[in-house]
């Protein structure tokens, strides 16, 4: 059996298969470790009786195998709603689950209370960048019940988030699967 060591609170040992340059070295080291001061690599080689009773073990192919399948098989199996709201690095996550909505706001915000709003959070350095979230009541069952994009973004800028002075132009708008987006 071969080990490898690298600090004495960790111990990896692999299967004597898998060194095969170690069979005729009783103390070496490897071609992979350099020698520091901080990380010594100290490699042994012992030959290790093998009983029929013991299980077998996983070779470097399954053990390579299993390495990059679970991985995908996690992300796939992901709770679509936890995924969404998985903190990004520099940002925090916030999910209110009694009006079922999450998202994500920049770290170092801070958030407020303004009547009339569910959430807010500013920018303490930049007071004029902010999230916020309102709730306006409707009696539609599902999104596509309020009409095409494009007239709901109209309907939005004109009603919410600008003034009636101002010239607006409507860029861009469509319907995406947020959730079919994320598993592809």
């Amino acid at each position: 059996m071969a080990s490898l060591q690298n600090y004495p609170s960790v111990h990896r040992s692999f299967p004597p298969s898998s060194l095969p340059q170690l069979a005729s070295q009783r103390h070496g080291t490897l071609p992979c470790c350099r020698r520091s001061a901080a990380a010594p690599c100290v490699v042994r080689a012992e030959q290790v009786a093998s009983s029929p009773s013991t299980s077998p073990s996983l070779g470097r192919r399954q053990l390579l195998a299993l390495g990059v399948a679970v991985p995908g098989i996690v992300a796939v199996n992901q709770n679509s709603v936890s995924f969404a709201a998985e903190s990004k690095k520099g940002f925090l996550p916030v999910t209110d689950k009694k009006d079922g909505y999450s998202f994500l706001y920049p770290f170092g915000w801070q958030e407020v209370v303004i009547e009339g709003q569910d959430k807010v959070f500013k920018d303490v350095i930049e007071p004029l960048e902010s999230v916020s979230v309102n709730l306006i009541p409707t009696n539609k069952e599902d999104i596509r019940d309020l009409g095409p994009p494009e007239q709901v973004a109209e309907t939005l800028i004109q009603k919410v988030l600008a003034p009636p002075s101002q010239k607006t132009k409507l860029i861009a708008a469509k319907e995406v699967d947020f959730i079919s987006s994320l598993s592809s």
